[in-house]
């Protein structure tokens, strides 16, 4: 993919007025290059890496980003669990949102679609480690785009997520 450049996510269909209906193709198995791509970090509490405020971060962070005309940057949240108490979220956006934590990333990534709840993310990790490593790579972080909320996803009857590991 060219530089700073997402799959495509058509964020048109939406038949739940919440979460986009997630289309895998596209998303799997892609290199990612990332060159000061513009994030909004936010983090959220979690109690043994189940996250206990995240609707009402996202819904903040997303209403800031709306706020901002930023919501250009392709349709991406990268979250990371730095610890069973804590996780950071990487909210693409296309420019600066005033009063927000903004970051800039710079690197390759590799990507690979799961699906299945939560619970399997333990797997996923080993999975993206296994996927990098045999694509010749080395690990830096992992992080995962959650594509639905889980009532979005019980409606859609799948719930995607991606891995995108940052590389070295």
């Amino acid at each position: 993919m060219q530089i700073n450049e997402l799959p495509p996510y058509d964020v048109t269909d939406n038949e739940t007025n919440c979460c986009p209906r997630f289309h895998p193709e596209g998303w799997d198995g892609q290199e990612l290059h990332f060159k000061e791509k513009p994030f909004v970090r936010a983090s959220t509490v979690s109690l043994f890496h189940v996250p206990l405020n995240m609707s009402s971060v996202f819904s903040r962070t997303y209403e800031a980003i709306r706020a901002a005309h930023a919501e250009g940057g392709g349709f991406l949240v990268m979250s990371h669990d730095e610890s069973p108490w804590h996780a950071e979220h990487l909210f693409a956006v296309s420019g600066p949102v005033e009063g927000a934590d903004m970051v800039y990333i710079s690197g390759d990534f590799l990507t690979k679609v799961f699906e299945g709840g939560f619970s399997n993310a333990r797997l996923w990790v080993d999975e993206m480690k296994q996927y990098v490593e045999q694509k010749g790579k080395t690990v830096e972080t992992i992080y995962f785009f959650y594509t639905t909320c889980p009532k979005c996803a019980q409606h859609y009857g799948k719930n995607y997520v991606v891995g995108l590991a940052k590389t070295h």
